[in-house]
């Protein structure tokens, strides 16, 4: 389904060529200034030059070309040269039907795609924190829009499962429970099914283990062995390493349900490891690997490089792969996997030099295809009302379940102000607002930027909030079913024109959804949504306020009126959806 800007502007466009002018003159905008106009078109001005004229006199010809379309309401030239329209509200009230009918609101994929999308990045054997937060609430709405526009999206959480952390966490409980089987090294029985320990006693025993290593040169050094044991399959080490996992997983999964974040797969650092030694043979064998300082490196310098960009260092002098080895031997199992069109993967933006190094490896290596789209979304830092990283109020970093639990007490507390509901029903109330007011609070700014996380702003029921816009949501819920109780089926409701200005307005934000989504999803940029629902939500609010709907007497009126707020809801809650939250039935 064409977009109404693209209608609009091929109509100037049209115009224009035929008034015997460059048809790229007529391209057209939403208008600046909304209360002169809906719509612009300033090509005039830049056709001066082309032909020698002034640019009112083009304007004139291409106002006096389109003066009888119907699609206007008003086209007008105006000095020194701008065009100036105004849609036929039936125009739009036809295009919005049409919307209400179409798949996906109209939205259309130039071309489908495989998408790999790298979120969550946690760790094993350690708790969700704040710092996760940003990479798996935008990475969930980058799967959701992508694959809301037809792609296959496969969305991979990539735990750190591998490496020294691992190490520490045997060592540590080798000193705590020495008698254990697993450091017996004359047991040759089956190991335990059940795992000596629990994600409580888990999650202490790595951040002692690692202070330790930092005092104890002793303790630090048998961490390494403990590592270099378990990379090379030593069944012990390997048996305890699959219950840090199967602990580790169960609890994440949890703390990723209470965010309402899902991944299609689980895959970790590990799973990449029996493809390293191959990789690294390859790029020895392309010529692109050499020895430096005893490590194996990749140049990635490019010409036209603004700055320096060191080796990727592929191999350490002691022989151990690093972060980039791995990312890039995940990169060569992905591909074998999914062969996809696109990779996005999204983490702090304080990490761009390791992707730049790694996606440059991989295209120079030919691991993936020079037209693949390697993409990384480097975020900013979720900062306290002091400008600072966010903390507890000792000053630790704050569990994300902490977090949550926050959020969701500041909108219970202000649901349970104007009591109309149980307590019972408020919690629930207050669990699904307290998620939305956290996701929006983060999506509604723009990836890069750092923000400040504000629970009582982000909480508020008024502004440009997540609870604002279910509140919004929940209003229109309430009107259709009051109709519904009196009226019955909505569904072969139309939309149609009043002259009623509020209601133009609304339906021309409407009419925008499915190019903002479509935007959204190129530009793999969730605040662009977050911007728009909050315009539509006001556009809404405008409309109710100065409308009587349900005490509309003409029944043809009131029927149309339901139509149009129906739309706005479907609008509505698609977004959020893409965003990652949901809309309560009551606020």
């Amino acid at each position: 389904m064409k977009k109404i800007l693209e209608l609009i502007t091929e109509e100037i466009k049209k115009a224009f060529e035929e008034c015997q002018y460059d048809k790229k003159l007529g391209k057209v905008v939403v208008s600046n200034r909304p209360d002169l106009c809906q719509y612009q078109c300033n090509g005039a001005m830049a056709g001066a030059k082309l032909y020698h004229k002034a640019p009112i006199m083009i304007a004139n010809d291409v106002v006096e070309k389109i003066k009888e379309s119907k699609m206007f309401s008003l086209v007008e030239a105006v000095n020194p040269g701008f065009i100036n329209m105004n849609l036929n509200n039936e125009f739009v009230a036809q295009y919005l039907n049409e919307m209400k009918n179409a798949q996906k609101l109209g939205c259309e994929n130039e071309k489908e795609q495989t998408i790999v999308v790298d979120y969550g990045g946690a760790n094993v054997a350690k708790p969700l924190h704040i710092g996760h937060l940003r990479s798996a609430v935008i990475g969930e709405s980058v799967k959701r829009i992508t694959r809301y526009m037809g792609n296959k999206v496969i969305g991979d959480v990539h735990l750190g499962d591998w490496g020294l952390q691992m190490g520490l966490i045997i060592t540590e409980l080798k000193c705590r429970k020495p008698d254990l089987v697993y450091f017996d090294e004359n047991y040759t029985g089956e190991y335990p099914k059940e795992a000596p320990f629990d994600i409580t006693e888990l999650e202490e025993i790595y951040p002692c283990a690692s202070k330790k290593s930092k005092e104890d040169e002793a303790f630090k050094e048998e961490a390494h062995e403990a590592t270099l044991k378990l990379q090379t399959g030593y069944a012990p080490y390997t048996a305890i390493w699959k219950h840090i996992m199967e602990i580790s997983k169960a609890d994440l999964k949890k703390n990723y349900d209470n965010l309402d974040v899902e991944f299609d797969l689980w895959k970790g650092e590990s799973d990449a490891q029996p493809y390293i030694p191959g990789l690294i043979q390859d790029l020895i064998d392309k010529g692109l690997a050499y020895e430096s300082q005893g490590a194996l490196v990749v140049d990635i310098a490019e010409e036209g490089d603004s700055k320096e960009l060191p080796p990727c260092i592929v191999r350490k002098s002691d022989g151990a792969a690093l972060y980039a080895t791995s990312d890039i031997a995940t990169l060569v199992q992905r591909e074998q996997d999914f062969h996809p069109d696109k990779y996005v993967y999204l983490a702090d933006k304080r990490q761009d030099l390791h992707y730049t190094q790694f996606f440059r490896v991989a295209k120079k290596a030919g691991i993936v295809k020079p037209e693949t789209e390697l993409i990384f979304i480097g975020f900013g830092t979720m900062n306290g009302k002091d400008g600072k990283p966010f903390k507890t109020r000792e000053g630790g970093v704050m569990r994300l379940e902490n977090l949550i639990a926050q959020i969701n007490d500041a909108v219970y507390n202000k649901i349970m102000e104007n009591r109309s509901v149980s307590e019972e029903e408020a919690k629930e109330t207050a669990r699904i607002v307290g998620l939305a007011a956290l996701k929006y609070g983060d999506l509604s700014n723009q990836a890069s930027k750092d923000y400040i996380f504000d629970i009582d702003r982000f909480a508020s029921f008024e502004g440009n909030t997540g609870p604002y816009v279910l509140y919004t949501i929940v209003r229109i819920k309430s009107i259709i079913e009051k109709y519904k109780a009196e009226n019955g089926n909505i569904s072969d409701l139309t939309i149609k024109a009043y002259d009623n200005p509020e209601q133009i307005q609304l339906m021309l934000e409407i009419a925008k959804a499915n190019e903002v989504i479509e935007n959204a999803a190129k530009e793999l940029a969730p605040h662009k949504i977050c911007s728009y629902v909050y315009d539509l939500s006001n556009a809404f609010n405008r409309f109710y306020h100065g409308t009587k709907i349900l005490a509309e007497e003409d029944g043809d009126k009131k029927a149309s009126y339901i139509a149009l707020i129906t739309l706005t809801k479907e609008v509505l809650e698609t977004c959020i959806d893409l965003l990652g939250f949901k809309a309560p039935d009551r606020m």
